[in-house]
């Protein structure tokens, strides 16, 4: 693996608890995908874009007037270019989790491959304490589908396709004991999902 591919994953991998940092009063369509994206029947509009480095794209959808900084579901659309496959940048992503677990142990994970057709969802939680550390102040659960693909101008890469869920202070109890139910919903809404065409816009 070059250094220039493990990079290009790297990045790919290393967003955890996801949320738009920094406010835009424009959004790029980097992805020729401006939505709304309708899922479980809520419409999602494009609210924040990145471009972090040449290959890769990312794009993030809420519901209107959702808060970018409370949400509590969120749509994930990306894109790395380069000549790799789904399950390259699932490893990835592994890593950084088994890294994560490491000192938080809310971190769990388990992988999924469909093999007719060579995608790979992972479904994973993770979580961010409180300033003082006491208590655990937002679980995030992340259902995220890797699939090979190409743009429209022929450009090959992976795009990723995810849901991320969030519970905050008091609501995180209910949340989990919610997921431990109705984890399969999900992973089959995600799994089934008609991923949009995309065509990349530098």
């Amino acid at each position: 693996m070059t250094k220039q591919f493990y990079s290009g994953l790297a990045v790919f991998a290393g967003l955890f608890l996801a949320s738009s940092v920094f406010a835009q009063s424009t959004v790029k369509d980097y992805l020729s995908v401006s939505g709304p994206l309708l899922f479980d029947s809520v419409s999602y509009n494009l609210s924040w874009s990145a471009h972090p480095s040449d290959n890769y794209f990312k794009h993030e959808y809420l519901p209107k007037s959702a808060d970018a900084e409370k949400f509590k579901q969120m749509i994930l659309l990306e894109f790395i270019g380069g000549d790799f496959k789904p399950k390259d940048a699932v490893d990835a992503k592994v890593s950084e989790l088994k890294e994560l677990k490491k000192t938080n142990p809310v971190v769990n994970y388990d992988v999924m491959e469909n093999k007719q057709n060579g995608e790979y969802i992972l479904d994973f939680l993770v979580s961010e304490n409180t300033p003082d550390g006491q208590h655990i102040a937002v679980v995030e659960r992340n259902v995220y589908r890797f699939k090979k693909a190409e743009d429209a101008s022929g450009r090959a890469g992976v795009v990723l396709f995810a849901v991320s869920s969030r519970a905050y202070g008091d609501d995180i109890t209910r949340f989990l004991v919610a997921l431990k139910t109705n984890r399969n919903e999900m992973i089959k809404a995600v799994a089934a999902y008609p991923i949009p065409d995309i065509k990349i816009v530098n």
